[in-house]
């Protein structure tokens, strides 16, 4: 069996009107949601599917270098391929070696976590994350219909200013009770110009939040700050959790080992690949703290996630985040249709956990015809206007870049 084509391709969710979201420091703007599906070709006509980095350099880095790398190999040799290349190009190539080992796993009829070690467990533990820029009657609503669907516990986007932040975790606590977890995804403070929160104001928030029991406090600090997560760690009583904007290992291992987080956290698909998220794995062990996924994509990047996570004891790899979206009226953030789509059937779900595919491979079927409904519209996703000082700033697909060039009049506020 021999690759015979790799492909990479992106997809896009355009809303009919942009999403206007005012937060404490300027106005957030949602244009749009974009995809990849990796699709890897083999001449025994088996097909390795994965999520990939939805932006367009890594298109081309799958078309100029690790297409022509890989066309002519055979699938069941992917651990001794010996690929390399810069940074950037050896990350969008882990990406793609999870289809070649989803082909791999299909061609020797086991689920792909037979071939990462073997699965531990056949299920694991999911958060539902939601939660976007609303006033807090919103967030609690939607906090309690995401704990209706069994899920226990809830991430949100807070970015009301230091009051309005305790005020929303409030409200989603006495509308969830005081069992259910509540996490709070904060890179926004760090957003937002001049008003940005200081340290200081975040260790004052945190101590207020303590009596509400949030399970953790997640970018509360620019992610290259790992001092200053240490200095917050030991300031304040709350678990901390970072990683989906670490360049690279090194920089992984340095968080991990700055003492500054509880949880340290990786989209695995997109941050350098399975292995690399095995060793991210074995240092959160060392250091005594438990590993979070970050899956912000499609359900595809749910359950990959999930096959490497079932390998790993639940002492470690705690939780897999599961991003929820208004389809079909269903409780969740703004509707992104691929990301449900890209599935024939849905994820099964038991208690809150997801509950694993016996199929081979990555263990679900792919809907392919997603990429001919969605095509791709070039440019980021979402722009920040920040009040003071006046500035536009954007963010696309690759999140382990804070910041990206808005591109011009993409959108005038």
């Amino acid at each position: 069996m021999r690759i015979t084509k790799v492909e990479g391709l992106l997809m896009s969710c355009p809303f009919e009107q942009p999403i206007r979201l005012p937060f404490y420091g300027g106005l957030r703007i949602i244009l749009k949601r974009d995809a990849m599906l990796i699709r890897v070709r083999t001449d025994a006509g088996i097909v390795g599917f994965a999520p990939g980095p939805a932006h367009v350099r890594a298109v081309r880095e799958i078309d100029g270098t690790i297409g022509p790398f890989l066309e002519g190999r055979d699938p069941l040799g992917w651990r001794d391929y010996g690929f390399s290349a810069g940074l950037d190009t050896q990350k969008t190539y882990h990406a793609v070696e999870v289809a070649v080992i989803d082909a791999a796993a299909k061609a020797e009829g086991v689920p792909m976590s037979s071939l990462l070690g073997g699965a531990k467990r056949d299920r694991i533990k999911c958060y539902g994350s939601a939660g976007m820029y609303m006033p807090p009657e919103g967030y609690a609503a939607e906090a309690a219909a995401v704990q209706a669907l069994g899920f226990p516990a809830y991430k949100l986007r807070p970015a009301a200013g230091p009051e309005g932040d305790l005020r929303t975790t409030e409200a989603i606590r006495t509308a969830t009770g005081p069992d259910f977890g509540i996490m709070l995804d904060c890179h926004a403070w760090w957003r937002m110009g001049d008003r940005s929160y200081s340290p200081a104001t975040i260790r004052k928030l945190c101590e207020d939040l303590e009596p509400l029991s949030p399970y953790w406090v997640e970018e509360p600090l620019p992610p290259d700050d790992h001092a200053g997560y240490k200095r917050l760690h030991d300031s304040q009583p709350l678990p901390v959790a970072s990683g989906e904007h670490e360049p690279d290992e090194a920089s992984f291992e340095d968080l991990i080992e700055s003492g500054g987080v509880d949880f340290v956290q990786m989209d695995v698909c997109c941050q350098g690949g399975f292995a690399m998220g095995q060793r991210v794995f074995a240092g959160a062990e060392r250091q005594g703290i438990r590993f979070a996924f970050h899956s912000w994509g499609t359900l595809l990047e749910v359950i990959a996630a999930a096959q490497l996570g079932v390998c790993c004891d639940e002492s470690v790899v705690e939780w897999l985040e599961y991003p929820l979206h208004s389809n079909d009226g269903k409780p969740g953030m703004y509707a992104f249709p691929v990301a449900d789509e890209i599935l024939t059937e849905p994820l099964q779900l038991e208690a809150g956990h997801l509950v694993m595919p016996d199929k081979p491979g990555i263990g679900v079927e792919v809907d392919e015809s997603v990429v001919e409904r969605y095509p791709f519209i070039p440019g980021p996703w979402s722009i920040f206007h920040i009040d003071s000082p006046p500035e536009t700033l954007a963010v696309d697909g690759d999140h382990s870049v804070p910041w990206v060039d808005p591109s011009g009049a993409l959108l005038e506020s």
